[in-house]
């Protein structure tokens, strides 16, 4: 059982900054890719940006230059950087991690986190 606990969203003005959180809990043998999808209403759910284990990483085109995804392994928690936010910024984010559950599995399962709601508005 893998559970992702998200915080650091929340209001912000738009040109403004908010740093999102992630932290993967429970029982795995290893977090393996972490990524950052977000979704508004009515909308599909969009990949924001990912990181691998080894750190690297992929934005959408609409975030380049903006947002950051980082990540700490020692602490399986990844990170998104979000800066010059603007209104269309606005949706609910969400966390997602690639996991193998033992040393033995070849595995590998995804799990989400709750969402956490990101407003750009002045």
């Amino acid at each position: 059982q893998v559970q992702l606990v998200e915080s650091g969203g929340g209001l912000v003005q738009p040109g403004g900054s908010l740093r999102l959180s992630c932290t993967a809990s429970g029982s795995f043998f290893s977090v393996n890719a972490m990524a950052w999808y977000r979704q508004a209403p009515g909308k599909q759910r969009e990949l924001v940006a990912s990181i691998t284990s080894g750190g690297s990483t992929r934005y959408a085109d609409s975030v380049k230059g903006r947002f950051t995804i980082s990540r700490d392994n020692a602490r399986n928690t990844v990170y998104l950087q979000m800066n010059s936010l603007k209104p269309e910024d606005t949706h609910v984010y969400y966390c997602n991690a690639d996991v193998t559950p033992d040393y033995r599995s070849t595995r590998r399962y995804n799990y989400w986190g709750q969402g956490t709601q990101v407003t750009v508005s002045s």
